[in-house]
């Protein structure tokens, strides 16, 4: 499947990058980040390299069970962009620069507050 990666337009690696968020599965998702990426929710702090990308993601796959569904994604060159929301409402959009069939940049856009509070999380006390 890796290997196919490599031939992946952006749209094609942002269906696949959906497909293993929706399984929970950190170890296969970060296997589409270039060593050195950068994920930055921004919502909070960047994370970068891909080892650290794997730990957030397990981090919170953990923590709650994420279901991204998929409203729209646009491919610009060697960008995907990803409009999504969840069951419960919450919507969001995702930048991709995608370079070499790896994900080099990821950038998200979602209310953190609405996203914890829907899901019953502790809230910031600052």
């Amino acid at each position: 499947m890796l290997h196919r990666l490599l031939f992946m337009k952006p749209k094609e690696l942002i269906e696949n990058w959906v497909e293993i968020f929706n399984q929970g599965n950190a170890e296969l998702i970060s296997e589409l980040y270039h060593v050195d990426a950068v994920n930055h929710q921004v919502a909070n702090k960047p994370i970068t390299g891909k080892q650290s990308i794997r730990l957030m993601f397990e981090e919170e796959f953990a923590t709650n069970t994420m279901v991204c569904i998929i409203e729209n994604i646009f491919e610009d060159n060697d960008w995907g962009i990803l409009e999504w929301k969840d069951p419960l409402g919450l919507r969001g959009c995702g930048f991709f620069h995608i370079i070499d069939g790896k994900i080099k940049l990821q950038r998200g856009y979602w209310d953190k507050l609405s996203f914890l509070r829907q899901n019953k999380l502790p809230l910031p006390t600052s």
